[in-house]
């Protein structure tokens, strides 16, 4: 295990503070996927849970250290200081926290009066021994020892001098770090690091910074109290966490990386970021936040002409750095908006150079203008926007079928059965074709009959499936007239493209959609167009 250099920490709490997220439930297996890549991300520490508080996080421990062979990080066991009244070495929990076989381990603090005195219902006195010989005794078990300071921000405002006294005795007793915890996440980043500043002066201790994000600010509050003094910050990846979350690891870590020139991670594991991103998101069965800093999407999407305007000229005008640093990568956003600059260079991104044809990127951009003001939308259908930009570089539309016609029936029986059928009528190399299909809605029935039709003339088609639906009603025009929009997402087993339908009606809507889908899917497998 290549250890990471300690003058900094980067700590991760995901699998015992991010798990804490509405919506999250981690099992095993998923904790030790995360962890899996956690360490290959390269951060210096990664919560594990709390040993002894539930079997979860007791196995888990006892996995980890047989299945996982950490490269870069060292598992840390959460749990509490001794208990009022009982000895450090008699304590249940803090001997599961040693069973654990962790080599480091967090203990939660008090240093809110308030809280020792209501929540723990004991006396000042007894609270700073308790952190006092905990500590000391996990020290003599060889362990290092970690002291989150539970609630500090709040306990300070209150009463500085205690809260302080927990820190210092906790540094005396030989915790590595004492960790400020902003527990209830109302601080603010000039608050945060005032208060950084002043404990480490009055204390010497080496201090951490613990951030929730109930104020929006929990990442700037990080970085203000680096910029104080504090060397080592607890995050969670993609910011999970209770309430609104937890200081997000990924924009904490570029920030260090990129914007202080702190190296903080193994040389080449920034450029991971984003893939390590979505994985975690995809072990937690959340879709990934897609205007999410540095990772999303959209962070480096670019729509207003203005802006492709200049990004032509120079992508670090409108950039504050280059997405391929954080394994991201730059996109240009057909809309209403664009004009030539973002055509050509969605058409370079597409593989179509059209810096030499000014009419034939104008005429793009009139039609993408003249579309979306009937309803499409391409930012999110390039599928559907490369095969109007094919159509207008060939001169002519891509067809593999025609279609003569289609219909779907919605047949609702006395026995409450609801049968959806399709039919479909088209010509696909020479032959017509007439095919049925039954789904579990008549757009699902359309997509079977389609497919039913085609795959014995173009055995691709076997490949694909759609994978998502989305429908969306525009504002109508006339009375309770409306237009309705489909995207729909397809994939082949390689990637997945998105197209875009509109109609009167939601099926005519899905037609469209689904006519693209293959068609572009077919381009993709190298078929070559056809006579029908």
């Amino acid at each position: 295990m290549t250890l990471p250099d300690d003058s900094f920490h980067v700590f991760d709490t995901t699998l015992r503070d991010g798990a804490q997220r509405e919506g999250i439930n981690l099992s095993v297996a998923d904790k030790l996927a995360i962890a899996r890549h956690l360490d290959e991300f390269g951060v210096g520490f990664i919560e594990g849970g709390w040993p002894g508080a539930n079997p979860r996080d007791t196995e888990f421990f006892q996995r980890a250290s047989e299945e996982i062979d950490f490269r870069h990080a060292q598992l840390v066991a959460f749990g509490a200081t001794r208990r009022a009244g009982v000895r450090a070495d008699g304590d249940p929990q803090v001997a599961a926290l040693l069973e654990s076989g962790a080599p480091v381990i967090t203990l939660v603090a008090k240093s809110h009066d308030r809280h020792v005195e209501l929540a723990l219902r004991t006396t000042l006195e007894e609270n700073l021994a308790m952190v006092r010989e905990t500590v000391s005794y996990l020290r003599e078990q060889g362990r290092r020892v970690f002291v989150d300071c539970e609630h500090f921000f709040d306990g300070y405002r209150a009463n500085p001098e205690y809260a302080k006294s927990v820190v210092r005795t906790a540094h005396e007793a030989g915790a590595d770090v004492v960790v400020l915890c902003d527990t209830n996440g109302g601080m603010l980043p000039a608050q945060v690091a005032a208060v950084v500043r002043t404990v480490l002066a009055d204390t010497g201790a080496r201090l951490g910074i613990h951030a929730q994000d109930d104020t929006g600010c929990a990442v700037a509050n990080t970085l203000a109290a680096v910029d104080a003094g504090a060397t080592h910050v607890q995050c969670t990846a993609n910011g999970y966490g209770e309430r609104v979350g937890n200081s997000n690891l990924f924009p904490v870590v570029a920030a260090l990386e990129l914007k202080y020139g702190r190296r903080v991670l193994p040389e080449g594991a920034l450029a991971e970021m984003t893939r390590i991103s979505h994985a975690i998101a995809e072990v937690v069965n959340l879709t990934p936040a897609t205007h999410q800093p540095y990772v999303g999407v959209s962070a480096f999407a670019h729509k207003a002409g203005l802006h492709a305007s200049a990004i032509k000229v120079d992508p670090d005008l409108y950039q504050h750095i280059d997405p391929e640093l954080v394994g991201n990568t730059m996109r240009m956003l057909v809309s209403d908006m664009a004009g030539r600059a973002s055509i050509e260079l969605k058409g370079k991104e597409l593989g179509y150079d059209l810096t030499g044809d000014r009419e034939l990127a104008g005429r793009v951009v009139e039609r993408v203008k003249e579309r979306e003001l009937a309803g499409y939308t391409y930012e999110a259908a390039d599928a559907s926007f490369e095969l109007l930009l094919r159509d207008e570089v060939r001169g002519e539309a891509t067809r593999f079928f025609r279609v003569e016609s289609w219909r779907a029936i919605v047949e609702q029986r006395p026995d409450g059965v609801q049968v959806n059928e399709a039919t479909v009528k088209l010509w696909a190399k020479g032959e017509r074709i007439v095919a049925t299909g039954e789904g579990n809605g008549p757009v699902d029935a359309l997509d079977r009959a389609l497919r039913a039709g085609l795959e014995g003339v173009y055995p691709a088609l076997a490949h694909m499936e759609l994978v998502d639906y989305k429908v969306r009603i525009l504002e109508g025009r006339h009375g309770t007239e409306s237009t309705t929009r489909v995207l729909v997402s397809t994939s082949d087993g390689r990637g997945e493209w998105s197209t875009v339908g509109v109609g009167e009606n939601v099926i005519a809507a899905s037609w469209q959609a689904l006519d693209d889908a293959y068609t572009y899917g077919l381009i993709r497998a190298g078929a070559e167009p056809q006579e029908c």
